[in-house]
């Protein structure tokens, strides 16, 4: 079945078919180039940001941060540097925060420095703007400080494992006074729970 057009008598302005392949050849070539280019860009990136990360980095071996240095048992939770604010020292693991509970003042300077035991975790203070990612071998050094006193919730947002959902703690902010006037144990614990 022939169909013919008005105009199209004459087939000497068609492409040759040796002509359309080399084009088509020709432009998955360049499509392919591309997309190769783009995933070396891909794991050029991905590999040098794994052995050189960015930011201020700190390490730690993941393994035995238990067993000596900052994030000893001992060591975690809140601790006042005169005149410099205060550090909170938090370890993620799955499924939760060592301590589950910090007191900070409130209009105060405070570095919350954390590191994970086993995968990466989320760090988020409810009701701010204060988020990170928390990733073993590394220490995550936050600087913030909360403006009016409240009970936040402090979840996992960076899913971590079947247990995720469950995983959270808590972060009280007291007036400076109260906290000046509490306990180290006092700001360690949210009381009966």
């Amino acid at each position: 079945m022939s169909v013919e057009r008005e105009g199209m008598d004459d087939l000497s302005d068609v492409v040759s078919e040796s002509a359309a392949t080399l084009t088509e050849r020709r432009w998955f070539v360049a499509m392919a180039g591309m997309l190769i280019l783009m995933m070396a860009v891909i794991v050029f990136t991905g590999v040098t940001q794994m052995l050189h990360p960015m930011s201020d980095v700190e390490t730690i071996d993941a393994t035995s941060l238990h067993k000596s240095g900052e994030f000893t048992e001992n060591n975690l939770g809140v601790t006042s540097q005169t005149g410099e604010g205060v550090t909170v020292r938090i370890v993620a693991q799955q499924y939760m925060f060592v301590p589950h509970c910090v007191t900070v003042p409130s209009k105060t300077p405070i570095q919350f420095r954390l590191t994970s035991a086993d995968v990466t975790h989320g760090f988020f203070v409810g009701e701010t703007n204060t988020n990170a990612m928390v990733v073993p071998g590394f220490v995550t050094t936050v600087r913030t400080s909360f403006g009016k006193s409240g009970d936040l919730e402090m979840p996992c947002d960076e899913f971590c494992g079947y247990g995720h959902h469950g995983m959270a703690a808590r972060v009280i902010v007291v007036p400076k006074e109260t906290f000046d006037n509490m306990s180290s144990d006092e700001r360690m614990s949210c009381g009966t729970e």
